[in-house]
């Protein structure tokens, strides 16, 4: 690689770092609503995937059935953390240009 080649690339490469910080900052602004239970749990995430809030159906409060109940949140958390991680991967595409590139813990 030539000096100006080079130069080009580490430019892009700040640029892209600079784009990705901004992502990063945004995503805590962004959520999705993830549910179980035919919408018995809602729960709320960021893009960070970061638990915003956690709703529960009076009546699914009322059953009294208390294993029921952690398992309908741990599917709410799930269904949101999941939709969190495909908002963020899908705003990654778009940064990158659809380059595919998946750099490990970034999200």
């Amino acid at each position: 690689m030539n000096k100006r080649t080079m130069g080009d690339l580490m430019r892009q490469a700040q640029a892209l770092q600079e784009r990705m910080a901004k992502l990063q900052e945004e995503a805590g602004r962004r959520t999705v609503e993830g549910s179980a239970g035919g919408g018995m749990v809602t729960v709320v995430a960021n893009g960070r995937q970061e638990i915003l809030s956690v709703t529960l159906d009076p009546e699914i409060v009322k059953a009294q059935d208390q294993e029921m109940l952690q398992d309908l949140i741990v599917a709410g958390v799930n269904d949101a953390l999941k939709k969190a991680q495909a908002m963020m991967a899908d705003e990654m595409k778009g940064l990158t240009g659809g380059m595919g590139l998946n750099i490990p813990g970034l999200f």
